[in-house]
C-alpha cells in the first residue's frame, strides 16, 4: 500500500504522520507538495495530516482547498481510492466538500490539546474494521476548531446511514455532553463519506501508534486501511 502525505504551508503533522504509517506498517510512504498537480501514479492512500495550512487564514482549511494538487486528491476519493483527512485535514475536506458539514471553534474558545476517548460507531469501512462496535479507544486531540456542526435534516441523514465512524464519549464509553471536549453536534469525532472510501477526523491516530507516546491504539487504525487495502476492498 504507498501513501501519499499532502504538506501545506503550515502543517506540523506531516512527518508525524509518515512515521506512524512507514513504522506502522512498513509500506512506501511519500510527501507531496500542496503545489504539486498530480499524485504518485502508484498512490492508494491519501492522507491530509493536521496543522496549520495557511495560518488558517479565511477559515481552517479554506485556502488549503483551493491548492493546486486538491483536484487530483478530490479525484482520488471520488474514484474510490482511500482518502484520509486529520484535524486540519478534515477541515480542508469539508471545505472541499469531498465530507459534509463544517468546523467551527471550540465552543470554549480556547485551543484544546490531550489525550481524549472515543465510541466506535460503524467499523463497515476500511478505516475502523479491525475494531469492534463499541468498542472505546484513546486518541489525542489539538485543535481549536473541532467543533463538528450540520444542519439538522442532514445530521439525521448523516447519523441514519451510519456515517458517524468516532463519536467522543467518556472512559466507559457513554456519549455524554460533559465527554465532548469542543461542543460536537452529537459528540461526533469522525466521519466517513457514503463510498466508505473517506474519511474526516479531528483526534490523532499518528499520535496513538506508539506505546511510548502513551497509547497505540492508532496502530489498529493503520492496521485496519492495510488489511483492507490487502483484501482489495474498501
Amino acid at each position: 500500500m504507498n501513501t501519499a502525505v499532502v504538506v501545506f504551508p503550515g502543517s506540523n503533522c506531516d512527518q508525524d504522520v509518515m512515521h506512524a504509517v512507514a513504522e506502522t506498517l512498513g509500506t512506501k510512504v511519500r510527501a507531496v507538495w500542496h503545489r504539486e498537480t498530480a499524485l504518485p501514479a502508484d498512490t492508494d492512500l491519501v492522507i491530509l495530516p493536521g496543522g496549520f495550512s495557511f495560518g488558517d487564514y479565511l477559515r481552517c482549511g479554506a485556502m488549503a482547498a483551493r491548492s493546486p494538487i486538491m483536484k487530483a486528491v478530490a479525484a482520488h476519493g471520488k474514484r474510490g481510492g482511500l482518502l484520509l483527512g486529520i484535524c486540519n485535514g478534515f477541515q480542508i475536506l469539508t471545505e472541499s466538500e469531498l465530507l459534509p458539514g463544517a468546523l467551527l471553534p471550540n465552543r470554549t474558545l480556547d485551543f484544546i490539546c490531550r489525550p481524549c476517548f472515543l465510541r466506535v460507531e460503524n467499523v463497515s469501512n476500511p478505516f475502523t474494521a479491525n475494531f469492534s462496535k463499541g468498542q472505546c479507544v484513546q486518541f489525542p486531540i489539538a485543535h481549536g476548531d473541532g467543533l463538528y456542526t450540520l444542519p439538522e435534516s442532514e445530521l439525521k441523514t448523516l447519523e441514519e446511514r451510519g456515517g458517524v465512524v468516532f463519536r467522543y464519549c467518556s472512559p466507559d464509553g457513554q456519549a455524554e455532553d460533559e465527554s465532548n471536549p469542543n461542543g460536537s453536534a452529537n459528540n461526533i469525532a469522525g466521519i466517513v463519506n457514503e463510498g466508505g472510501n473517506i474519511l474526516g477526523l479531528m483526534p490523532h491516530p499518528e499520535r496513538a501508534s506508539d506505546p511510548l507516546l502513551g497509547g497505540a491504539d492508532g496502530r489498529v487504525f493503520w492496521r485496519s486501511l492495510f488489511d483492507a487495502y490487502r483484501k482489495g476492498g474498501r
